[in-house]
Parts: structure tokens; sequence; C-alpha cells
């Protein structure tokens, strides 16, 4: 795997603007690389900041919404002067499939003509070779070709999701984002989707973001993992790494909420809830929820702290932790 990112994040933030002139600021600092072929998971509760984070990366956030940071394509600052720069490469070179595939097609239009319609916009096909790329794509996911003149809700819960991911393929992006991918479907149709991504980002050279609130489920699909609390990345390194040696209480608390199917460990809840986000916040924004929490904690906000090679944490435990290097 190529050690150049494909993709890089560089302190993003996203805020809203409330009424009464308070803001609820929703990514703060947000900063990661992908690289080529690489699949990272974005994973952490609801309300956290993972869906707001590649919404802005897409340049699909509401009006209401200001963006600060930059998104950068092999180098190029995608997100320089907003919809100008970033419109030539959504769909072209950043895909997304969407939480929710129902949601994500128009339900008066076939499958077919919404896939084909990107195509055309970028100028990859058009016309009878754009109609037979489309069938070739539903063949792809698992749905057959003589389907693309049915309408969306003549396929079930799963063949939507796989039409939703020919949809994002339609232009032979190099990025893909998956935002919960596989919500409201049953557990044996949720793993022929995952096995789904992890094959077609194996065959045709996909990098992936796949964002999660199932931690084990990133540790099963992902290469790595950037886990996020209160709108911040508070750990990020290889899956492997994060699995073995989770280095922040959240991460770890989160594993623990997990049942586990072939072991005898009760399954424990995270107390209290995250914090509220239009208003500041003081210390660790964990500290509150958190069993390991101590005095600094409460008062002084941790920083990041490289634990070993490419793996960080954002906790005071940490503070006294200095990274070796490889042997």
């Amino acid at each position: 795997m190529s050690r150049e990112p494909i993709l890089s994040v560089e302190d993003l933030h996203v805020w809203f603007d409330l009424s009464g002139g308070s803001e609820l600021h929703a990514v703060q600092g947000v900063s990661f690389d992908l690289r080529p072929g690489e699949r990272m998971g974005l994973v952490g509760e609801s309300g956290c900041g993972k869906t707001t984070t590649i919404l802005a990366m897409m340049g699909l956030l509401p009006s209401s919404a200001s963006v600060a940071g930059s998104v950068s394509l092999d180098g190029e600052n995608i997100m320089a002067r907003g919809e100008d720069t970033v419109s030539p490469h959504r769909w072209k070179d950043i895909a997304m499939v969407f939480q929710g595939a129902m949601n994500a097609f128009n339900p008066v239009k076939t499958i077919g003509s919404q896939i084909v319609e990107p195509m055309e916009l970028h100028g990859t096909a058009t016309g009878k070779a754009a109609r037979g790329q489309t069938r070739e794509l539903l063949e792809l996911v698992g749905i057959s070709g003589d389907r693309v003149n049915n309408y969306p809700h003549e396929f079930s819960g799963g063949m939507r999701q796989r039409a939703a991911i020919a949809l994002a393929l339609a232009c032979e992006p190099r990025v893909l984002l998956a935002d919960e991918p596989t919500t409201a479907l049953d557990v044996m149709v949720q793993a022929q989707i995952l096995e789904l991504l992890v094959r077609l980002t194996r065959d045709l050279g996909l990098s992936m973001i796949l964002v999660t609130h199932d931690l084990p489920v990133v540790a099963q699909v992902c290469d790595r993992a950037a886990v996020m609390y209160a709108g911040e990345i508070v750990e990020m390194g290889a899956m492997s790494s994060i699995y073995h040696d989770p280095r922040h209480p959240y991460t770890r608390m989160l594993f623990g909420a997990t049942p586990d199917l072939l072991g005898d460990a009760d399954v424990l809840s995270i107390p209290g809830a995250p914090p509220r986000l239009d208003r500041e916040i003081v210390g660790c924004p964990f500290a509150p929820r958190c069993d390991s929490a101590f005095a600094p904690c409460a008062t002084v906000a941790p920083r990041r702290m490289e634990t070993s090679p490419g793996h960080e944490a954002v906790c005071h435990l940490n503070d006294h932790v200095v990274a070796k290097e490889p042997a």
C-alpha cells in the first residue's frame, strides 16, 4: 500500500448558528489521512460528528452550516472555493453511500436512470454506453441487470442498499464514503453488504471510510480506525493496535458495550450522555462518563499523544507515555 495519502483532512471544523446568537460546534479540529486502497472506520455514538464530517468532505451540508479547514485530494484542497472546487470531484473522485438507501433514491425514477445521471453529468459515459455500464454495475453488486428499469420500491432493503453502492460506483471514484450502510437491515443482509464493500474496495482498488457506531464491525472490515467523541477524534491508529491496546477509556468502553456471542463477558453500558456541543467544554469532554477520570480531567483539556508508532490518543492517562520507534 502506498504511503502517500490520496485524501487528507486537516483541522476540519463545522458549526451551526443557533437562535439567540449561539453556535453548535459539531466537528472540532478533525484531521486524518487516507491512503490508496485503505479502509478506515470512523466510529462513535450517535451525535459525535461522524456523518457531519463526511458530509462536509462532500460539500453536502445545509446552508446553515459553516465549515473551516481543508480536504485535499492528491494534494489539492477541494474545499478552497466551496462548491466551485468540490462539485467537479463529487461522485467522480469521492462518492458516498448514504444512510438509508430508500432516501438516497428518487421514488418516481427508475434505479437505472438514477445511476446513469452522474455518468452523464460528469461526462464519463452517455447514452447507450451509460445504460450498458449501469447494467454491469448492478451485476457487480449482485443485482440482475434486467432490473435496470425497476423503481426503488420494487427492491428489498438489501437490494436497495446494493443499488445505492452501484450508484456510488457510477463514475469510478477512488474514495468511497459509506455512512452506516447497514442501518435497518437484518443481520444476514448486513453481513452480505459488508462483505460486498470489502470485496469491491479490494477488487477495484478503492479507498473507503466506513462510518458506524459499531466498533467490532470496524475491527472486522477496516485496516485503521478513528474514534470520535464530542466532535473530535479521541483515538486513531491501526485496527489491530486499537483492538488489542485501546488507549482511550471511551474506546475501551465501546468494546465493552458490545455483546460477545463467543464469550461470557457482561455487556456494560456507558453511563451518562455526551456533552452538549452548544456550550463550552472545560477539561476532557469524556470526564463525566469516564471510569478512569482523575483530577486534571475536570479542568485541563488533554493533548494528543502518540502512544506507539501510528497510534494516537487524546487522554491524560497517556501523558507520560513515550512512543517507541519500531525495532
